[in-house]
């Protein structure tokens, strides 16, 4: 398993709140065998989670530090789960923020029970720049929630979806869990995160059995749990879903 979402660097927004607190959650995930990780802190504008990329990299500089002093065998890169904005392009340029491991993609989310207005022509004009958008956690958006075939339209285009697969262990309900299942059913889903803010206590030899039962092909399991995060860390491409 390879963690594309987290927000493990201490003190900069609503998750670990110190470095020790960290230490913890990242001994219990590479416990479960999660050896690689992207930390990516909130970015919201006009908000208390405006940490800039220079103070995200001499944090995460930080963490890598204990890491080795603890023998904790986990590789972290940078990123950010950012707000949705007209403006991310802007923000990435002026280097407030950061895509996922300084490649082509970024990560981004939606406001949990808004709408999404002039979505599509922001999301054109990401990636008209030459960026590829991930939408975080869609099974629990309120108005994915409600219309679940929505998704296939951001699909459309070009936007990739990276489930918390913590949704499979309930931590959002009921509802969460059955429209992740159905978006993994449909091949949708193209990375699986943990979202870990404060703990950490999942089996992934359980999430593995969870994930063959809803879909039979292994490949495109390895994909979402591995070989997908590792195109990005590598900054290769990706097949669209379409």
């Amino acid at each position: 398993m390879k963690d594309l979402h987290s927000h493990l660097l201490p003190g900069i927004d609503d998750g670990s709140k110190t470095i020790e607190e960290s230490i913890d959650l990242l001994r219990k995930m590479s416990n479960e065998g999660i050896k690689e990780i992207v930390v990516t802190p909130h970015y919201i504008e006009n908000s208390n989670y405006t940490c800039n990329n220079r103070k995200k990299k001499a944090l995460l500089n930080k963490l890598k530090k204990k890491l080795k002093e603890e023998n904790i065998d986990i590789t972290l890169y940078i990123g950010n789960e950012i707000y949705f904005a007209n403006n991310i392009v802007e923000l990435l340029e002026k280097k407030e923020i950061i895509s996922l491991n300084e490649s082509k993609y970024i990560l981004f989310e939606f406001p949990m029970h808004g709408s999404y207005k002039n979505s599509g022509e922001i999301i054109s004009k990401i990636i008209s720049c030459g960026y590829i958008p991930i939408l975080a956690h869609p099974e629990r958006y309120k108005t994915f929630l409600k219309q679940p075939d929505l998704a296939e339209e951001y699909l459309r285009m070009g936007v990739l979806l990276q489930g918390n697969y913590t949704s499979l262990f309930r931590k959002y309900g009921k509802k969460s869990e059955k429209l992740l299942k159905y978006y993994i059913k449909k091949g949708w889903i193209s990375f699986l995160g943990s979202d870990t803010h404060h703990e950490f206590n999942y089996s992934m030899k359980k999430l593995e059995k969870k994930l063959h039962r809803i879909n039979k092909n292994k490949d495109y399991i390895h994909d979402i749990t591995e070989g997908n995060f590792d195109k990005v860390m590598k900054n290769e491409s990706i097949g669209m879903i379409r």
